[in-house]
């Protein structure tokens, strides 16, 4: 891991960074006397386009003591594109376009290849914050593409806790490993998201296999997550990392 660039935002410090070749961004309680809970910020791809959210997530997070970090997605951003994942999107933008059903062969071939390529680099990161004397355990992963949620929680033992966002499309194959999550989960749904199925959303939380699971429904579209939603969110992370 390499800091390339540093900036105080009002009690947060922020260092991007890179691994290797994946760009990314970690943010740290300045007024922090001991190792730092993390929690890892996922996001559905584009660092610089998502940042206006990330790092409100990220600020809203250290007021309860967290550290928060991210990272980019592959293919996604300045990252370099691979042609089959260009093409799914192609045919997903062109089946809601045409206000067509999104058919299970093209979210598998959207999400999948996505899954297996970014959870190796989640974990990589993983591994270089937890050596910072100013992280220290347990860790928290919260939002993004929810599959990618998921699969992390069932193969990273680091995990103590998940708020997942229910707002992206879900392989069939990936509702067996949500019966295989253990993690306490919060789930944000949007009940009016115009991108979402809720009906799928509302399955996939009764798949999930853990004891602990509390799904926090709200009216609105996607982007229209009410603040006492993210606070409800931080708290149950205060309750489970901490």
């Amino acid at each position: 891991m390499r800091f390339t660039s540093e900036q105080r935002l009002d009690g947060v410090l922020e260092r991007e960074f890179t691994l290797g070749e994946i760009p990314g961004i970690l943010w740290t309680p300045a007024s922090a006397s001991a190792p730092a809970p993390l929690i890892l910020l996922g996001h559905p791809g584009g660092l610089h386009r998502m940042y206006p959210r990330l790092v409100a997530r990220a600020r809203h997070s250290a007021e309860y003591g967290f550290a928060a970090a991210t990272i980019e997605l592959p293919g996604s951003g300045d990252r370099p594109r691979w042609a089959a994942a260009e093409q799914a999107r192609a045919d997903l933008h062109r089946a809601l376009e045409a206000g067509e059903p999104v058919s299970e062969e093209i979210v598998d071939r959207l999400v999948l290849p996505l899954v297996e390529k970014a959870i190796p680099e989640w974990q990589a990161a993983l591994d270089a914050l937890l050596s910072l004397p100013e992280i220290g355990g347990p860790v928290g992963y919260s939002g993004g593409v929810i599959a990618i949620g998921i699969r992390l929680a069932v193969v990273e033992p680091r995990i103590s806790a998940a708020v997942l966002f229910a707002g992206s499309f879900v392989p069939r194959t990936m509702f067996e490993e949500a019966r295989q999550v253990t993690v306490p989960l919060h789930v944000l749904l949007q009940w009016d998201d115009e991108g979402n199925d809720r009906q799928a959303a509302l399955d996939l939380f009764d798949a999930f296999g853990t004891r602990e699971k509390t799904l926090h429904a709200n009216m609105g579209g996607h982007t229209g997550i009410p603040q006492f939603a993210g606070d409800a969110a931080a708290r149950f992370f205060t309750r489970h990392l901490k």
